[in-house]
């Protein structure tokens, strides 16, 4: 099997900067396994890596669709194998949404459906009223899924709408064996000090312009209800551009969802990977996990 690094962890721990030293340490390249990054023209938002990291070091699945294009997990899975399996330089997975990365790995085989778009009758119901579908249709998938979720409740009625069987029935039928050689290391630290360093990010993406981003989006005739627009950072300004709430808000809302979702994402990690930890800013753990990474990559 060929072996594939990844790096996971919360938003704003530091992922980028660490998968950024370890392929320049292999010569690699690096995936994003991030879901809004790879649309063209959302940058600040989404965190996305400068043009200068992008030219130091290759990376893939960044800025390759247009706002009104669709970006499912079926998608990715099929484009960072592809990327994995045809190329002869070490490959390291970044980013933070888990379902990405395990359907990469793992032997996940997607219906012919899953990747065909939602089921436009349902956009008509509210979450609780999607959520009471999906606790009814398909239980054990709604324990995986937050009521607020609207895209993966739709997406899991929509498979059951048009399969002879639900989501769950789909995913326990299959053997959920890895197909890479995979080292998956996690970046970690003080929960307290993360909550202060996404609230700093937050602000400096505002003093970035992230303001001016979301209008020049808008100019363009992009929508709060397109795909590209669901992301943490972009979604938010909806409420304001409404006139329901002041930029003062819709920051808090940005920095509270962020923290939200980095608690979100450590529970899904421990559930769901077998991640092994580390403190990204702790110098001397950083840099034995580098050490640990380049040596089990370049071993037999």
């Amino acid at each position: 099997m060929k072996k594939v690094i990844v790096v996971v962890g919360p938003t704003a721990v530091g992922k980028s900067d660490f998968a950024i030293e370890l392929a320049k340490r292999l010569d690699g390249e690096i995936i994003s396994g991030d879901s809004i990054q790879v649309y063209q023209g959302l940058d600040i938002g989404s965190g996305k890596v400068t043009k200068q990291e992008m030219a130091e070091v290759k990376h893939h699945l960044i800025d390759i669709y247009t706002t009104d294009m669709k970006y499912s997990v079926a998608d990715f899975q099929i484009k960072a194998r592809e990327i994995i399996d045809h190329s002869d330089k070490p490959m390291i997975i970044c980013g933070g949404t888990g379902l990405y990365i395990k359907a990469c790995l793992y032997d996940y085989v997607f219906s012919d459906q899953d990747g065909a778009g939602i089921d436009t009758s349902l956009e008509k119901y509210t979450n609780e009223e999607l959520y009471a579908q999906l606790l009814e249709i398909d239980p054990k998938q709604a324990e995986k899924i937050h009521p607020n979720n609207r895209q993966r409740m739709l997406r899991t009625l929509t498979i059951a709408s048009r399969n002879s069987i639900v989501q769950s029935e789909v995913i326990a039928s299959q053997d959920h064996q890895m197909i890479y050689d995979a080292c998956i290391v996690g970046c970690t630290m003080e929960r307290s000090a993360l909550y202060k360093r996404i609230n700093a990010r937050v602000e400096k993406m505002f003093e970035d312009g992230l303001q001016h981003e979301v209008e020049q989006l808008l100019g363009k005739g992009v929508h709060f209800d397109d795909a590209c627009m669901k992301g943490i950072g972009y979604r938010e300004w909806k409420s304001f551009f409404d006139g329901e709430q002041t930029v003062q808000q819709v920051k808090e809302e940005i920095q509270k969802h962020s923290r939200q979702f980095a608690k979100r994402q450590y529970t899904w990690f421990n559930h769901q990977m077998d991640v092994e930890w580390f403190e990204n800013q702790n110098p001397l753990e950083r840099e034995q996990m580098l050490e640990k990474l380049v040596t089990w990559y370049q071993g037999n």
